[in-house]
């Protein structure tokens, strides 16, 4: 009979070194579930399994900490946003639809974007579109004018869009409220309210997506008529 007893062995999981990168995207998690108001270094350390020291040694403060987890969601969007073979106009639209994108998954993207002095992750945005404006031969004195457009339609669109988002009930059906929303214009003053009501039908069918581009398009056309 066996009597020597048997011992499992597991070999020891190897944890992931901590690095700047895996602190910014232990940061855009917490952020995405809790809000700018919820990223703390003790709420960090506790998702990363370490003490806030060793955070610090990596990370100088919370402003660098949100700097940098904006800069990580955003990068990504100017990337695409260089396709060699992209017109101006194609990598404008390009753009605009990849930063409503990142803004709708990540809502706490638009208040950064947006912060004051304009944070590094906006100045590169700024910095795109500036770019392709140049591009499009738009006068000199009309650049800023038309590349702070762009910009401020952008972040605007996006960020409101975003909040509606969450301030929509858990499990809410998109459709069932906008019927709801339509039916009330439907219901306003058309003395008041003509072209409200006009338009309430459009409401239950449209794509949020779809009229912010609709919407890039005009200003690029704006543009090209001023060219």
């Amino acid at each position: 009979m066996r009597t020597m007893a048997t011992r499992a062995r597991h070999p020891e999981r190897r944890q992931e070194p901590l690095s700047r990168e895996r602190i910014v995207g232990a940061a855009v998690e917490l952020l995405d579930a809790v809000g700018e108001s919820g990223l703390t270094f003790r709420a960090l350390a506790e998702r990363l399994a370490t003490g806030p020291g060793a955070i610090y040694w990596h990370i100088a403060g919370k402003t660098e900490l949100l700097v940098a987890a904006t800069d990580a969601v955003v990068a990504p969007t100017l990337d695409a946003a260089d396709a060699a073979d992209a017109t101006p106009q194609e990598a404008i639209r390009t753009l605009a639809g990849d930063l409503f994108d990142a803004i709708d998954d990540h809502p706490w993207v638009g208040a950064q974007l947006n912060r004051a002095p304009a944070p590094p992750p906006l100045l590169r945005v700024l910095e795109r579109i500036g770019g392709r404006v140049q591009a499009l031969h738009v006068p000199e004195a009309a650049q800023f004018t038309a590349a702070c457009t762009l910009l401020n339609y952008i972040l605007g669109v996006a960020g409101q869009n975003a909040a509606n988002a969450r301030t929509a009930q858990p499990g809410a059906d998109r459709g069932e409220f906008l019927d709801a929303v339509a039916s009330t214009w439907a219901q306003l003053d058309p003395a008041q309210y003509p072209f409200t009501r006009t338009v309430a039908g459009q409401l239950r069918t449209h794509d949020d997506r779809e009229e912010f581009l609709a919407g890039i398009d005009l200003i690029l056309t704006g543009i090209a008529a001023r060219r």
